[in-house]
């Protein structure tokens, strides 16, 4: 399948890629953690010595809870970070990472799309969202260089869903009062078990890394 890394077409990266084999998981904070729910700080100093460490954290982290995508103040930092790791309804395959994040959406051109969306930081539930289907990702790199991220589908539902979170607004805060209610009950019944399984896929992820061939992400 093909494999764009930062929107830019790749060589195809192994499951594993050398982020995930290097970090170190870290706890997801969830729902009603004051940290998500504000508006994260800008990031203005760049570089992989500063932020290398935790996009390899983030990464593992995201691949451990079964995610596409994580944003920095779901494993507790106060910055505009996210990553992502996904493969969209064509079968290509999205990596990277964005700071400082803007999303430019043309919904009246190209409409909304329906879809059901999910949340680590809300475990075991997931509910019905429309999403623009088109959106202009505008970032930054690690070394801080400035790019644009052209999306439709459920890479845009994703872009758009982060960029959001480091804003401090969750897809929950977007459904109606009873759906909210709804979604957050079924987290409540679900968390337990999605923790469990969490735990099981990373006390695998050694025996799985030692066996995976390396591949840079980001």
């Amino acid at each position: 399948m093909p494999t764009y890394i930062q929107g830019r077409l790749s060589r195809r990266l192994p499951e594993l890629t050398d982020e995930v084999r290097r970090g170190t998981p870290r706890r997801i904070t969830e729902y009603g953690e004051e940290i998500l729910h504000r508006p994260c700080r800008p990031v203005s100093e760049f570089g992989a010595a500063r932020w290398g460490a935790l996009i390899d954290d983030m990464f593992t982290t995201m691949w451990i809870a079964e995610g596409c995508g994580l944003a920095a103040n779901q494993v507790d930092v106060d910055a505009q970070l996210f990553v992502y790791d996904l493969t969209d309804e064509h079968g290509d395959r999205h990596v990277g990472h964005a700071f400082n994040p803007r999303i430019e959406t043309l919904t009246a051109l190209f409409g909304t799309q329906p879809g059901t969306e999910g949340c680590l930081s809300v475990p075991g539930a997931n509910a019905p969202l429309p999403r623009p289907a088109r959106a202009s990702l505008h970032a930054q790199d690690l070394e801080g260089h400035p790019f644009t991220l052209d999306a439709t589908g459920y890479l845009a539902r994703c872009l758009i869903h982060e960029t959001q979170h480091l804003a401090g607004t969750l897809y929950v805060d977007h459904l109606a009062p009873r759906a909210r209610t709804t979604a957050l009950d079924h987290s409540a019944r679900n968390r337990a078990e999605i923790l469990s399984r969490c735990a099981n896929r990373e006390h695998q992820l050694s025996r799985l890394a030692d066996h995976s061939t390396p591949g840079t992400a980001s």
